[in-house]
């Protein structure tokens, strides 16, 4: 099976700047780590490796220092790894990343199927998965709980939807984006780090893409823009009461109807 996985270089911290004029987060010099979701997603496919053979690829839209989370990637068992990395793809919106992403996938050769985590941590959108697939033509299912099975031309999945679990088939070549639930992810190995060390990253700018149309990239492919941005407010206040259960009982019901939760 040729699998391909998603990952991403998200901060490792909450206390991000955000550029005043586009409304982005100020990357530089903050510490990163991968995105958590799409260590389940890489997790996946590795476990399907195992059981089914088969050859994994990463693939990472982000400035040069994203070559790590596909170093770590290598470290817990991906095979190649490129990074789509160039300044006209700054500032995109999820429209823009979901095309800039399908554009790489296709310059990586065929597939079977795309594995992504749920969402990323710095967006939240979970919108990117199922937008690559529209863009690329093939069918995708998302919050995927459990691989059921795996045929020769397609996979059962297990889908968490709102008020039940739903099963389905999907062919082959097609997306799907996981839950954190579906698997436990590996910690990387230090012997693969010695052996993938001098691993090829594939690097792909504008110009190894097969459109080459810059409107569609970048804050100039974005239809959607950030009319404001901020981090949330900090507000350790904290109150202790003390009293028998009755009384606890008020003050609780008493404090959620002052703050109208009630």
């Amino acid at each position: 099976m040729k699998m391909i996985v998603c990952i991403k270089q998200v901060p490792g911290t909450s206390k991000v700047e955000v550029d005043s004029v586009t409304g982005v987060l100020k990357r530089d010099g903050v510490d990163s780590k991968m995105n958590p979701y799409d260590l389940y997603a890489l997790e996946t496919a590795l476990k399907l490796k195992e059981q089914q053979g088969g050859f994994i690829k990463v693939i990472s839209m982000g400035p040069p220092q994203a070559k790590d989370v596909i170093k770590e990637a290598y470290m817990m068992g991906a095979d190649e790894g490129a990074l789509i990395t160039d300044r006209k793809f700054a500032g995109a919106d999820v429209l823009a990343t979901s095309y800039t992403i399908s554009q790489g996938v296709k310059k990586m050769g065929d597939f079977d199927l795309i594995l992504c985590g749920k969402q990323t941590t710095d967006g939240d959108t979970a919108q990117v998965g199922p937008e690559m697939a529209e863009y690329l033509g093939i069918p995708h299912i998302t919050n995927v709980l459990k691989i059921v099975e795996v045929k020769e031309k397609s996979v059962i999945v297990e889908m968490d939807m709102p008020d039940t679990i739903q099963v389905a088939e999907i062919k082959f070549p097609c997306l799907l984006t996981v839950e954190k639930d579906i698997f436990q992810p590996r910690l990387p190995s230090f012997k693969k780090k010695l052996v993938t060390s001098n691993r090829e990253i594939k690097v792909m700018t504008l110009d190894d893409l097969e459109d080459k149309e810059e409107k569609k990239y970048g804050l100039s492919g974005s239809p959607t823009q950030v009319e404001r941005i901020f981090p949330p407010a900090v507000n350790n206040d904290r109150e202790t009461w003390t009293g028998n259960s009755e009384q606890l009982s008020l003050k609780i019901t008493s404090k959620l109807k002052e703050l109208k939760f009630i």
